[in-house]
């Protein structure tokens, strides 16, 4: 079965070069940052130790071009990458994804000023955040009280921002933020560029102790008075809603890369267990009900990877508009995470269900897939809507 997921993995539509890198990706995060995992979640400390290790094979390297230093890589391989490092350390994987999720507007809407100010950093090995979340304002983007105003040429930022990952370790923050001029409040939506070692009027105000992912860093931000220049709004006044849509498009995708990760490790750490492990003279795996859970869990798996590597495709052959698969692919990957590591931990009893195992951290690390980048119960409510006629004619 091992065989038939690692032959799978291998037919996906990347480069020869390419896969090439995925795979030594694997072997350096199997190696070096897989058995540092359960410690870090326990601890809770920031993985610096880990993303040396990213930062030693170029990985920031593969989400920049070329023309700024980078090696980029295709959207597929990114997604194959972040399932590899998911499958070691999913609280490692979350802090690089991130990082992807803050570059890839900066590519698409940045100016060349922009991008010669701040891609350098991230080649070098930098992190990045999104700022989007308010206590008021998850879902409901919209909802959001921070506000831009204008002072001068340029503008002032005031308001704060919870749960951001990676909000007091990242080098550059892209800040969602309400410019009140523009009139309809979805028109006021606007993102700016924030460094916050240059900010006066910044503030990590705390980071939260989680549930899963211990080791990345969550943090609420404040932001007084902050002087914007000009210069750092992405996308122009009033055009944050576009920014926001296409980085959800491409981060959407990231997640279930994630969730694969995780439900990838849960999968095969049981499936040795269950192998080796004997109860009434018989191995686990010989009775029947079990090897019914594996065929569901292992169907799962495998059908989500089918949809992720269908969605990477789509992406790297220039697809303008796949938001809705975009949905469907978090919430089968995701849903599919939550139940394999559920099933993981079920299947070694007593072992899974204590403190310190590999099941249990990652049957906590699943969950947040299923919440983060928009709740599943959003995504299906958006793909039903989707169906809706009008005219006669269903949307496409």
């Amino acid at each position: 079965m091992i065989r038939l997921l690692e032959e799978f993995d291998k037919s996906t539509p990347c480069s020869a070069a390419e896969l090439e890198y995925v795979q030594y990706v694997r072997q350096i995060a199997l190696e070096k940052i897989a058995p540092r995992a359960n410690e870090f979640d326990s601890s809770g400390k920031f993985p610096w130790a880990n993303i040396d290790v990213l930062n030693g094979i170029g990985l920031n390297e593969t989400i920049v071009p070329a023309a700024h230093g980078g090696a980029p890589l295709s959207f597929s391989a990114i997604l194959r990458v972040i399932e590899e490092i998911s499958r070691a350390c999913p609280a490692t994987a979350i802090t690089w994804a991130t990082t992807m999720h803050a570059v890839e507007p900066l590519l698409e809407f940045g100016t060349e000023d922009q991008k010669a100010r701040f891609l350098p950093r991230i080649v070098s090995g930098k992190l990045a955040a999104v700022a989007i979340t308010e206590s008021s304002a998850g879902s409901d983007v919209l909802a959001m009280r921070t506000t831009l105003v204008p002072d001068g040429d340029d503008f002032r930022l005031n308001g704060s921002k919870v749960f951001i990952t990676n909000g007091d370790v990242a080098d550059l923050i892209l800040v969602f933020a309400l410019w009140p001029q523009a009139g309809e409040r979805r028109n006021q939506l606007t993102c700016v560029l924030v460094d916050p070692a240059q900010q006066d009027g910044f503030e990590v105000v705390r980071c939260e102790s989680k549930l899963g992912h211990r080791a990345s860093s969550t943090a609420e931000l404040r932001f007084s008075d902050c002087r914007i220049s000009a210069e750092n709004v992405l996308g122009g006044p009033g055009g944050g809603f576009n920014v926001l849509l296409y980085m959800l498009n491409k981060s959407r995708p990231s997640i279930a890369a994630q969730a694969l990760g995780i439900a990838g490790a849960a999968f095969e750490e049981t499936l040795e267990y269950i192998n080796y492990r004997r109860q009434f003279g018989r191995r686990i795996l010989d009775f029947q009900g079990v090897q019914f859970m594996v065929a569901d869990m292992v169907s799962e798996l495998v059908m989500a990877k089918s949809y992720l590597r269908h969605v990477g495709v789509l992406v790297d052959t220039g697809a303008n508009h796949f938001d809705i698969e975009a949905s469907i692919l978090k919430i089968v990957a995701s849903d599919a995470a939550m139940h394999i590591a559920t099933a993981a931990l079920q299947l070694q009893g007593g072992h899974g269900y204590m403190s310190g195992s590999t099941v249990e951290r990652l049957f906590r690390d699943a969950k947040l897939t299923q919440i983060w980048e928009g709740a599943n119960e959003l995504h299906r409510g958006r793909i039903g809507r989707s169906f809706l006629l009008s005219n006669g004619t269903s949307r496409d």
